[in-house]
């Protein structure tokens, strides 16, 4: 459902974000819109692209698919000042605890301050004790690397599990994907997330205990499923091993607590550490990238970095109406509250971006699914939407029938790099191919009458309408000149700012999630339920009867 933009009265409180005056102005722009028909613009605006479309570093952004007018524009960056998108930037970069709920500052950018200017948070800087952590982590990673660090029996490290969830598993996976071409060549990374026992045991049953190094990724070392999983595999480990002294050698921890990691086993030496201000899924740059530096090495890292310090930079300074993470997020509020639209395709052409998609849903949909306010008021308008997506080329042959023909609007980001990844420049160019003839399609659609001409010939039947295409689909085209660890910093980072944009817009606190909690307390609360010695009765009459059933099902000779 649309914005209902109601009328503006000076008594509004400033916790109604899109009850502002330009939301009218908004609102009555996009029913002149509404039938407009992007294949009519690009005939009446032949500098179309150049007027909508954005370079910055290694990122191409071609936003002139898009179902806007220089008006359109014009409107939707008076909203991002009138939402005061500037100041509120300006406080996160500067260290404020924006972060109200948990009282934290948000600073993930101090992780990629490559220019080293101070950060202080509660009159530190922190910028001092950043560098150290990058600097321990590229120095371990070396000795891994370099077969220097050795297993218990002299073997060298081979293989490298990343134990952890949500933004200490998506995040650095991603990563460690998208950048295989600048792997090391003998070692070979894992991830274990998922506390279904089929991950862990699938994952161990192929490697060896004594050239295998664990990373367990958790800031309280507490997570239920990160420590079920890291238990399982000490326990695996020592099997072999059979002595405790032993796990020092092989298993490292990113955490901040110092006694829990002791009692694990693991060497305080080899505990990684970050800090409050660091979110999960906004993690990545932090000790939880130890995976990452161990799989690409120090100075490849230090280029992710920079190139996240480079759309940073653009970010903050870069004007309004020429700052590529907010012409998206504004792109995204237009089609979220003035359309109608849901969801957001994440459409990467890139085999080594394929949980692109994965990483953002999280980084989006935990940051902006939210149905309160920064003061506690219940929202009346829609905030995030719902991201999702695959390989573009994948997709083609699966989802893409809704994006051309069904009744929803989809807006669409397409990823593509330029230079490919092999030598394979044929089956680049038919990637490159299909990338752009996707987009064009989208945009211009098909008539009846093209239909019935196409190839020719005239066509007729009763089947001519399933071949029609309405186009008008709006989509941005994101060119990477080649994914290098300095373009998908930019990338990432971009997607980052996008993100926060739009909490400004919805007057949201992006970087909690107390959505998650109610779930984990529940299965806390079930999981000795399970093993019960009489039927459970105090939840609901669902939850009731599914306990009961496994518990006679799992234990049937228990007689319950």
């Amino acid at each position: 459902m649309a914005l209902a933009v109601q009328p503006y009265t000076n008594e509004m409180d400033d916790h109604d974000p899109l009850h502002r005056p330009v939301c009218r102005l908004l609102q009555a722009h996009q029913a002149e819109m509404a039938s407009v028909h992007m294949r009519d613009l690009f005939v009446a605006e032949p500098e179309r692209f150049e007027r909508f479309s954005l370079q910055v570093g290694d990122i191409l952004l071609d936003y002139s698919k898009n179902r806007i007018t220089d008006e359109s524009m014009h409107l939707l960056m008076q909203l991002a000042e009138e939402a005061e998108v500037p100041g509120w930037r300006e406080r996160m970069f500067s260290g404020d605890k924006i972060n109200h709920t948990e009282n934290r500052a948000v600073l993930h950018v101090a992780l990629r301050n490559r220019s080293n200017d101070p950060v202080v948070v509660d009159g530190e800087d922190v910028m001092p004790k950043v560098n150290a952590v990058i600097e321990r982590m590229g120095a371990f990673a070396e000795r891994v690397r370099s077969g220097q660090w050795r297993g218990y029996t002299g073997e060298r490290i081979t293989d490298v599990v990343n134990i952890g969830i949500g933004g200490s598993d998506l995040g650095p996976q991603m990563v460690v994907q998208a950048l295989r071409p600048y792997r090391h060549p003998r070692l070979k990374l894992h991830f274990i997330s998922n506390v279904d026992g089929a991950h862990v045991k699938e994952t161990l049953e192929s490697l060896n205990p004594e050239t295998t190094l664990f990373i367990v990724s958790s800031k309280t070392f507490t997570t239920q499923e990160t420590m079920t999983n890291a238990h399982y595999a000490r326990d695996w480990f020592m099997a072999q091993s059979q002595a405790v002294k032993h796990v020092a050698k092989h298993f490292v921890a990113v955490s901040t607590n110092r006694d829990a990691v002791t009692q694990f086993g693991i060497d305080p030496d080899n505990m990684f550490e970050f800090w409050d201000w660091v979110g999960g899924r906004y993690s990545l740059w932090s000790a939880i990238g130890l995976s990452i530096v161990l799989a690409v090495g120090a100075e490849r890292f230090s280029e992710l970095l920079e190139g996240a310090h480079e759309m940073d930079n653009h970010f903050r300074h870069a004007p309004l109406a020429q700052n590529m993470p907010v012409i998206l997020a504004m792109l995204g509020v237009w089609y979220n509250n003035f359309f109608g639209a849901e969801s957001q395709a994440i459409l990467p052409y890139d085999h080594y971006l394929r949980s692109l998609p994965a990483y953002l849903e999280q980084a989006d949909m935990e940051s902006n699914g939210k149905s309160v306010d920064r003061e506690g008021h219940v929202v009346d308008y829609a905030t995030g939407a719902i991201v999702w997506g695959a390989t573009g080329i994948n997709g083609q042959h699966a989802f893409y029938q809704m994006l051309h023909q069904g009744t929803k609007m989809i807006p669409a980001d397409f990823i593509v790099s330029i230079e490919p990844p092999t030598e394979l420049e044929g089956h680049h160019d038919i990637l490159m191919a299909n990338f752009l003839a996707q987009t064009e399609a989208l945009m211009r659609g098909r008539t009846r009458e093209e239909t019935q001409l196409e190839s020719g010939a005239v066509q007729v039947g009763q089947f001519i309408q399933h071949k029609v295409f309405d186009g008008n689909h709006p989509s941005n085209a994101i060119l990477l000149q080649k994914l290098t660890p300095h373009a998908l910093g930019m990338l990432v980072a971009l997607y980052e700012h996008k993100i926060f944009v739009q909490g400004v817009i919805w007057n949201l606190n992006s970087y909690d999630q107390w959505g998650v909690e109610l779930g984990k307390q529940l299965a806390n609360r079930i999981l000795p339920e399970l093993h019960a010695d009489v039927p459970v009765g105090s939840h609901d009459a669902s939850t009731n009867a599914l306990i009961n059933h496994y518990r006679r099902m799992s234990h049937p000779r228990a007689g319950l």
